[in-house]
């Protein structure tokens, strides 16, 4: 059976908060650890039927980027459904969702 691994680096501040978040996987295409600014992890549990969730974000990740991430992790969610469902109706609602909140975005930057 193949195996991979999915790894995270978090650097702390004295109260605990994020200030360097680094990922590293085996099958990433670069060798090493890769900064990022924000990551969002769900996992769900079957045995509970719920989320669990890690979020976690540096204190130098500008809002409106965090607007974005989460804005881009919810159409990922939109392609997940569809491809894990076929729920088309759904991965559409989602999506529609997305267009509103980029266009709020978009005009916040304006």
């Amino acid at each position: 059976m193949k195996k991979t691994e999915i790894n995270f680096k978090i650097e702390l501040d004295q109260n605990n908060v994020p200030e360097k978040i680094m990922w590293d996987a085996t099958e990433k295409p670069e060798a090493g650890f890769s900064e990022s600014k924000s990551l969002s992890i769900s996992l769900w549990d079957h045995v509970q039927k719920n989320t669990l969730r890690i979020d976690l974000w540096t204190k130098d990740m500008p809002v409106n980027e965090m607007k974005r991430f989460y804005i881009d992790c919810i159409g990922g969610l939109a392609q997940s459904v569809l491809t894990a469902t076929g729920d088309e109706p759904m991965a559409n609602e989602i999506n529609s969702l997305c267009e509103k909140l980029a266009m709020q975005v978009r005009k916040t930057e304006a």
